[in-house]
C-alpha cells in the first residue's frame, strides 16, 4: 500500500497538471469513479467525464494558475485520506494571485494496491463575508508559498 506522505505529492501533481494544462494528466489522478465540486459549485462525476470536461476548458481559454498551501493530510480509515488546503490563481500574463477566487480545496483520496488516487475534489470560494482582514491574511500567506 502506498504511504500517506504520497497523497500530498498526489495532490500536486494534480496541480502540476492544471498548470500545465494536461487534462490527461489531470484525469490521470482520478479514481475511475472520481468526483469534483469546481470552484462554481459544477459537479462532475468519473475520471473519463472530468478529463472530458478540463479539456473543453483548456481548450477555450488559458486559466489561471494554481499556487496551494497544503493544511492538513490525515487518514480517516485504511487506504482513506483526507487532504485540506487553501489555493490561490494567478492569471495569465499577471504576477499576483486573485485574492477574488482564492479558494479552500477537500481532496479524499483511496489507496489503490499501487498509488493514491483522487476519489473527490472539492473547491469552495474562501469569501470570507464581511472579514477583508481574513481575505488579505490568506493572499498574503499564498504570495508567500508562491516565492
Amino acid at each position: 500500500m502506498p504511504e500517506i506522505a504520497d497523497v500530498e505529492r498526489l495532490y500536486r501533481a494534480l496541480l502540476d497538471a492544471w498548470n500545465a494544462r494536461d487534462a490527461k494528466a489531470w484525469g490521470e489522478c482520478f479514481a475511475d469513479d472520481g468526483s469534483l465540486v469546481g470552484f462554481d459549485g459544477s459537479p462532475i462525476e468519473a475520471k473519463a467525464s472530468i478529463v472530458e470536461h478540463l479539456s473543453g476548458i483548456f481548450a477555450d481559454r488559458q486559466p489561471a494558475t494554481y499556487v496551494a498551501k497544503v493544511r492538513e493530510v490525515r487518514e480517516l480509515a485504511p487506504g482513506v485520506a483526507l487532504l485540506r488546503a487553501v489555493v490561490g490563481m494567478v492569471p495569465p500574463g499577471a504576477t499576483d494571485i486573485n485574492p477574488s477566487v482564492n479558494a479552500v480545496q477537500l481532496m479524499v483520496a483511496v489507496a489503490t494496491s499501487d498509488a493514491w488516487r483522487v476519489a473527490h475534489l472539492q473547491s469552495t470560494p474562501a469569501a470570507f463575508h464581511g472579514r477583508p482582514e481574513a481575505v488579505d491574511a490568506l493572499s498574503d500567506e499564498l504570495r508567500a508559498e508562491a516565492r
